[in-house]
C-alpha cells in the first residue's frame, strides 16, 4: 500500500509518495485551481493501491480532503502536532521543507493506527453551519435590540419594557412626536434599527425552517427528548458529527464536558467539575437539563431525587446532564444505524 502524504497551504499543496518501508518515491507541488483534483489523481495514478493522508484535514486541507473522499479514496487526517513531531524524530531538527513536511505527515499515517478517517460531508456538516449562523444571527438580534433600547430611553419616559419586539418599538415610535434635532435623529436611526431587527427575525425563522428539513433528511428523533427542539437538536448533531467515532456512552460525556474529573489522592476519593470538553454541546445539555429539572418528568424526578440525597441544586443539575449525555448517545447511535439500514 502507497501513502501518499500531502501537506496543504492556501496556494498550493505538496504531496509525497512513500513504499510500505517509508522510502521516497516521488514528489510533487499542485497549485490550487480549478484543476489541482484532477492534477493530483493523474500524478497519483501510478500506484493503484494507495491511501491518502491530509495534514488538518478539518483545516486549510478540508477541500483536497473532501475532493478525495467524494472520489471514493481513502483518506485519513493527520494533525499537525503529529506531523510536526514525525518530522523533528525523522531529521533531527527544525529544518522545513513543504516536501518534508508532506512525507512527515505519510510517515505519521504509516506508523498510526488511530487516525480519523475522513468521510464525505453529510448533512452533520450542513446542521453545523446552520447552527453557527444561527449562533451569529442570535448575538447580532441582541446587538441591535440592546442599541434600541438605548434610544428608546431617550425618547420614551421610561423607556422600552424587557422583552421588546419589532412590533411592540414600532408601535412606541408611531406615538414619539420629537422637539428637537437630536430627537428627530433618534427616531430615525430607531426606525432604521426596527427594520435591522425585522430582517433579523425573518432570517432567524428561515434558519429554523432550514434546520428543520435537514434534521428530516438526517432522520433524526432528537426532538423526542423533552426539552430539546429543532434548534438544539440541530446544534447537538452539527457538532457531534459522526458519532461512532465516540466508541461508548462514557468517551461521548467526557467529549461533552459533563463526566466528573477523577480529583482522587491518596485515600480521598473525590472528583472535581469537567470545564473541558466541547462547550457548544455543554451549553445545549445545561439548557435541555433546566428544561426537564423544571417540567414534570423522569427528568425532573431524578433531579429531586438527587437533591434527597443531599446535592446542591447545581450538582444536581450536572448529574441530570450527565445522564442525559448518555440518551442522547443512544439516540444518535439508534439514529445512525437506522439509516444505515434505510441506505439502498
Amino acid at each position: 500500500m502507497i501513502t501518499i502524504g500531502i501537506d496543504p497551504h492556501k496556494s498550493s499543496f505538496s504531496a509525497v509518495a512513500l513504499d510500505p518501508t517509508g522510502q521516497h518515491l516521488a514528489a510533487r507541488r499542485v497549485t490550487v485551481n480549478a484543476a489541482a483534483f484532477k492534477t493530483l489523481m493523474a500524478w497519483s495514478a501510478d500506484w493503484p493501491q494507495r491511501r491518502f493522508a491530509v495534514e488538518g484535514a478539518a483545516g486549510l486541507g478540508r477541500p483536497i480532503a473532501q475532493l478525495l473522499a467524494a472520489a471514493g479514496e481513502h483518506v485519513v487526517d493527520v494533525p499537525a502536532t503529529l506531523s510536526v513531531r514525525a518530522r523533528l524524530l525523522d531529521t533531527g531538527g527544525g529544518r522545513k521543507t513543504d516536501i518534508h513536511d508532506a512525507a512527515s505527515v505519510a510517515h505519521v499515517a504509516q506508523r498510526s493506527r488511530k487516525l480519523r478517517t475522513v468521510v464525505a460531508e453529510d448533512q452533520t456538516v450542513l446542521l453545523r453551519m446552520l447552527a453557527e449562523r444561527r449562533d451569529d444571527l442570535a448575538h447580532e438580534r441582541v446587538r441591535i435590540t440592546n442599541r434600541l433600547h438605548g434610544l428608546l430611553r431617550d425618547l420614551v419616559p421610561g423607556g422600552a419594557a424587557l422583552g421588546l419586539s419589532a412590533t411592540k418599538a414600532a408601535a412606541l415610535l408611531r406615538t414619539i412626536r420629537p422637539i428637537t434635532a437630536a430627537d428627530a435623529c433618534r427616531r430615525d436611526l430607531a426606525r432604521d434599527l426596527v427594520d435591522d431587527l425585522r430582517r433579523t427575525d425573518r432570517l432567524l425563522k428561515a434558519n429554523e425552517k432550514q434546520t428543520d428539513h435537514a434534521l428530516t433528511v438526517a432522520g433524526s428523533s432528537l426532538t423526542q427528548i423533552h426539552g430539546l427542539g429543532t434548534v438544539l437538536a440541530g446544534k447537538i448533531i452539527g457538532h457531534v458529527g459522526d458519532v461512532t467515532r465516540f466508541p461508548t456512552a462514557d468517551h461521548f460525556a467526557s467529549y461533552t464536558g459533563t463526566s466528573p474529573l477523577d480529583a482522587s489522592s491518596g485515600e480521598r476519593r473525590r472528583h472535581r467539575l469537567n470545564t473541558g470538553g466541547n462547550r457548544q454541546l455543554n451549553s445545549a445539555l445545561h439548557t435541555i437539563a433546566v428544561c426537564q429539572a423544571r417540567d414534570p418528568g423522569p427528568g425532573r424526578d431524578y433531579y429531586q431525587r438527587k437533591l434527597t440525597e443531599g446535592k446542591t441544586p447545581a450538582e444536581a443539575r450536572r448529574a441530570l446532564k450527565r445522564r442525559l449525555a448518555n440518551v442522547i448517545y443512544r439516540y444518535l447511535i439508534k439514529d445512525q444505524q437506522q439509516m444505515v439500514v434505510a441506505a439502498p
